[in-house]
């Protein structure tokens, strides 16, 4: 379990009045406060990120410091503060941060914006003691009021009560302004009544019943829907256009030139559409017109062959690796992967002399109102940035470059009219900002006792973080860690080994994809350690445990994994398993995976999760987000590829970038690794081990090693 940061009470907590009436609580982040990531300070004024307002009528009002994007925090957050606060369930009400004014304080990056699957780690403690805080402050107005002690005193679902009286918090919320901030107790573990008990979903409701407001269901009077004609090749620029036909579209009103490229304003997305494609473009393509998929891939291969960056290195490898037993060489490709959520990026904007209005959902609402203002001449408190929820983003949406949102902001302010810009299908898969190319090389040198000796390992692929905010705490001395591998837990038990980085400059824009560099490096330490206990003649699960020995965290999730997979059963004739564990935000994952092959089809027909996140808060929102992060894997490993011919993707909708579909589902059972260690993430583990373990399973049912995702069995023997 996390330990509480150092923080001083009056920076952590700020009372102040609410309309209303009532007691509001802000949570304040101070520079001390740093979450598990390293923080890097952002050169925005922050509104409130987070508060708790308890109003006359009982009801409890959160407002979240991250923005729900289908990971469930809607539900995980609140339960922290109703821990503490003892309130009833029934009466909480939960929102997104208000747009707000000006605070007194900067917000750090990573603390203003929601990633890296810290939202709960790093709210943990804070938002438990803002719902204690609010109690004692509660409790001791109304035992002034009883005219007892405070310690005569207990709370249950929103009352305080003493002996036969009773009296609800919102009776006593104004009054409880006027006291000092107290000094506060955590309440121990065993009388927890919320947090380790699952809860089911406070959005699922309005989810359920359409209630819900996305990006896409901002309207108002007045409104225009914009599209974008891009560049169909990155860093193209427009020659010149005529729009006559697209004017006369019904329902066109304006057709606007921005930097991006062509913008058509129209009463509808299906006039926006119509005019769209009546648009006559002439393009200058540019320098990335020579962009080729397998020409890149070549390169790559190339660079792999050469020394790199030394990222990690121990003993002579080139000497280990002449006096081997057997050794593997072995390469790996990924390719550029669009994230594709299922809600394509919008944004709306309205712009007034002294105001400008953005209704977008996004990862980083304070960053992208700090550039906003700076383009429109405005102060950040004049910029109301308004966050719906997120229909999908696995990082798409925590773009540093505002990119779709500034797009939106530029016709807004070209045309003088209020839009909601809308990216296609088509502008989504192919507009950039992929998870990016990657080759591996690895040369393994095996001893006489069956495990590694020698471990020579070089990386080839674009940097996610150089020339971004993160940049400063990523990138050292040339080396993006985003990018590379140590080899994980197994490399302390290779006596000779290197690892080596070589980044590339490619005209395609990069963005971490959901689980960042565990999408490629898992897959490649995770496969060859399967190889190399079949090289042994040993069982996959076995010669795990004995790599994994000092790992006890590792080992409790394959454990369970393999045990409720029942590893050691027979399987019916036909069916293959294939294991993988990884750690990755924290948290330690294993999954098995059986399946068959019907007709040169793979089938797969059962995945074994395990997860050891320390303290799971809701178990039911980690099992799903296991679940949800399964399903992504799957259909990466299956489908996902991004390729390029003359600069121009060749990709457009989900018949030629597919998902994975209902039929092809298998069961999927999440087990949960009772832990008191450090707590993890659970939105992004889940995805680096299910590609590895298919891959495994995969080999145990041809004989043959998958090198290239996404696989594809017609793929046996291509190099």
């Amino acid at each position: 379990m996390t330990k509480a940061n150092p923080i001083d009470r009056r920076d952590f907590l700020k009372i102040g009045t609410c309309a209303a009436g009532g007691l509001l609580i802000s949570l304040v982040i101070p520079a001390s406060a740093t979450p598990r990531l390293a923080m890097v300070s952002a050169p925005v004024t922050a509104t409130l990120n987070a508060f708790l307002r308890i109003s006359e009528d009982n009801s409890i009002h959160i407002s979240l410091s991250k923005v729900e994007m289908g990971q469930g925090i809607w539900t995980t957050l609140p339960m922290l503060i109703a821990e503490e606060l003892d309130c009833d369930w029934n009466n909480i009400k939960v929102e997104h941060s208000p747009p707000g004014k000006a605070a007194d304080f900067t917000e750090p990056l990573i603390r203003s914006s929601t990633g890296g699957s810290e939202s709960t780690v790093s709210e943990f403690d804070r938002y438990r003691q803002a719902g204690a805080t609010a109690r004692t402050m509660l409790v001791s107005v109304a035992a002034k009021r009883f005219g007892v002690l405070p310690q005569d005193c207990r709370t249950e679902n929103g009352y305080v009560i003493t002996g036969a009286r009773r009296i609800s918090y919102g009776e006593v919320a104004t009054e409880a302004l006027t006291l000092p901030i107290p000094s506060v107790k955590l309440r121990d573990p065993k009388d927890w009544k919320y947090i380790g008990k699952s809860q089911k979903r406070l959005d699922s409701p309005d989810k359920l019943n359409g209630k819900a407001k996305y990006g896409l269901d901002i309207q108002f009077p007045g409104l225009l829907v914009a599209l974008v004609a891009h560049a169909p090749v990155f860093g193209g620029n427009v020659k010149s256009v005529d729009a006559t036909q697209a004017k006369a579209i019904q329902g066109v009103r304006e057709v606007v030139q921005i930097s991006s490229g062509v913008a058509v304003l129209a009463d509808h997305f299906w006039a926006a559409k119509r005019g769209r494609d009546a648009l006559k473009i002439d393009w200058e393509p540019g320098e990335n017109s020579a962009i080729d998929s397998d020409a890149q891939r070549e390169e790559y291969r190339k660079l792999a062959s050469t020394e790199g960056v030394i990222v990690q290195k121990k003993g002579d490898v080139a000497s280990a690796l002449k006096n081997a037993v057997k050794t593997i060489d072995a390469e790996f490709y990924f390719p550029y992967l669009a994230h594709a959520p299922m809600e394509p990026l919008n944004c709306t904007v309205k712009i007034s002399d002294d105001k400008c209005e953005l209704w977008a959902g996004t990862q980083s609402p304070l960053l992208h109102q700090a550039e906003v203002a700076a383009f429109l001449g405005l102060k950040p408190e004049q910029v109301a940035f308004y966050t719906p929820f997120l229909g999908g983003s696995f990082g798409r949406r925590g773009s540093f470059s505002s990119d779709w949102i500034m797009e939106a902001v530029h016709i807004a302010k070209a045309s003088g009219k209020a839009i909601k810009l809308v990216w296609s299908r088509e502008d989504d898969i192919q507009g950039g900002y992929y998870r990016p190319v990657y080759v591996h090389r690895v040369q393994i040198g095996v001893g006489s006792t069956g495990y590694p000796v020698a471990w020579q390992h070089r990386i080839v692929g674009q940097s996610l973080f150089v020339n971004t905010p993160l940049a400063d705490v990523i990138v050292q001395n040339g080396i993006d860690y985003s990018s590379v591998t140590s080899g994980g837990p197994y490399s302390e038990a290779i006596p000779d080994h290197s690892f080596e980085l070589h980044t590339t400059t490619v005209g395609v824009p990069v963005l971490p994809w959901r689980s960042v560099g565990n999408t490629h490096t898992a897959f490649v330490m995770e496969t060859l350690i399967d190889e190399l206990a079949v090289l042994a003649s040993t069982d996959p699960v076995a010669y795990r445990r004995i790599l994994l020995d000092h790992h006890p965290r590792h080992l409790a999730a394959l454990n369970l994994a393999v045990e409720k997979a029942e590893w050691g059963k027979t399987l019916p004739k036909g069916t293959f398993r294939g294991v993988a564990v990884h750690a990755a935000m924290g948290s330690y994952v294993a999954q098995v995976v059986e399946l068959s092959i019907d007709n040169q089809q793979i089938r797969i027909h059962r995945v074994v999760c395990a997860i050891d996140c320390g303290l799971a808060v809701n178990p039911d929102g980690v099992r799903a987000q296991m679940e949800g992060g399964i399903v992504y894997g799957l259909t990466a490993a299956l489908y996902g590829e991004i390729t390029l011919e003359k600069g121009r993707v060749k990709q457009s909708n989900f018949h030629d970038y597919r998902m994975l579909r209902m039929n092809e589902m298998p069961v999927i059972e999440v087990h949960i690794v009772p832990s008191t260690d450090s707590m993890g993430g659970a939105g992004e583990p889940g995805v680096p081990p299910i590609a590895p373990a298919l891959a495994n399973a995969l080999f145990a049912a041809t004989g043959n090693r998958f090198r290239r995702l996404p696989i594809r069995l017609d793929d046996i023997g291509k190099p």
